[in-house]
């Protein structure tokens, strides 16, 4: 692709990865560009000097060099679920966000020489259609990623540790979380799934949200309605973060009644909501239809849907990113200058973030 076509790509997609329309831009620029000057940039009819580019640079928050990254990026089609009520403007984002994120992560493990591939836990796994399988198909990942039956510490680090590439996004509240697959400079196809950062103060929500992408991505499903294939990913969820085996080892085996202080000690310890445990229990036929509805009037009425009486503490997040890029930096791989650019910095910026390497 010519420097121009690289250069219009990756200025529309900084654009509309700011929410930016053409003449918000030039506003945005204090008219220092008009919307007519930008439209020629986005057609690749020209490409602007180096002054002018510092200036869009500044404008759209990327580096410089964001604007000549040849690394291409393809979104698989994405099943919005509650996306599609969401304004176009908010699914760019979320679209060039993940795809600007990836293109830097991707370069940084094309520099150090680093399989990308992908093995599916579930790729001769049946198709499935209760919660029965649906359990089995967690019990296979668990034991194909020899994570036992006890808690999973980190679960955006489990990802990436398999391979599956996890984005972070900072958009609006009404995103939990998407899953697809990229295809890498139009060759290799990898699994996404990205979380909203915003949700950082309840990680168990994260928790569940990326694994509930997980069995989007893995899991294949019978012709059943959207609703019933959301059931479905949300039991395993349920049940990769609380196996029954360990669930009845808690709980023991039938329960007439759950006590809210055991329920919250089992969120501590094992990254759950208690909502999420109430509903594993009734699915592991440790307790009844009735007795759950009668646990989740009692959540409504306590105002508990949101904000459970007890917390998790843990943390969810990946240093992968920093860490491939510190290795390149000191065996040399890359320059200051490029590992700036990789993390969307400036060389000023990314020196004083990371003062005692310098």
């Amino acid at each position: 692709m010519e420097t121009k076509a690289i250069f219009a790509e990756r200025f529309k997609s900084a654009r509309l990865m700011n929410g930016f329309s053409l003449q918000d831009l030039a506003d945005e620029l204090g008219g220092n560009l008009s919307r007519q000057a930008l439209h020629r940039y986005e057609k690749g009819e020209v490409i602007p000097d180096a002054e002018k580019i510092q200036m869009l640079s500044k404008a759209l928050k990327v580096s410089p060099d964001y604007f000549f990254r040849t690394t291409k990026i393809e979104l698989s089609e994405i099943e919005y679920r509650k996306l599609s009520k969401m304004p176009q403007k908010e699914v760019s984002i979320i679209n060039e966000t993940t795809k600007e994120y990836l293109s830097r992560y991707l370069e940084l493990e094309e520099i150090l020489g680093l399989s990308n591939e992908f093995e599916n836990p579930l790729k001769d796994f049946p198709v499935v259609k209760d919660s029965m399988q649906v359990s089995k198909a967690a019990e296979r990942i668990r034991s194909e990623w020899d994570l036992g039956t006890g808690p999973i510490f980190n679960v955006v680090e489990l990802l990436e540790d398999h391979k599956i590439k996890v984005v972070k996004l900072n958009v609006a509240e009404d995103f939990d979380g998407l899953q697809t697959f990229v295809k890498y400079n139009n060759d290799i196809e990898l699994p996404v799934v990205a979380y909203n950062e915003r949700k950082a103060n309840k990680p168990d929500r994260i928790r569940f949200t990326l694994l509930h992408e997980l069995a989007h991505l893995l899991l294949k499903f019978e012709d059943i309605t959207a609703r019933q294939r959301e059931i479905l990913c949300h039991q395993f969820a349920g049940a990769m973060l609380l196996p029954e085996k360990t669930l009845k080892a808690e709980l023991g085996n039938h329960r007439s009644k759950l006590s809210i202080n055991e329920l919250g000690n089992i969120k501590k310890q094992y990254g759950i909501s208690m909502q999420a445990i109430a509903m594993r229990a009734k699915d592991c036929r440790i307790t009844n239809e009735h007795y759950t509805k009668q646990f989740f009037f009692l959540f409504r009425q306590m105002n508990w849907r949101v904000d459970e009486p007890f917390e998790y503490e843990g943390v969810e997040k990946s240093n992968r990113f920093e860490q491939l890029l510190f290795r390149a930096l000191i065996e040399e791989q890359v320059s200051i200058s490029k590992a700036a650019s990789l993390t969307n910095k400036s060389v000023a910026e990314f020196k004083k973030e990371h003062q005692p390497m310098f």
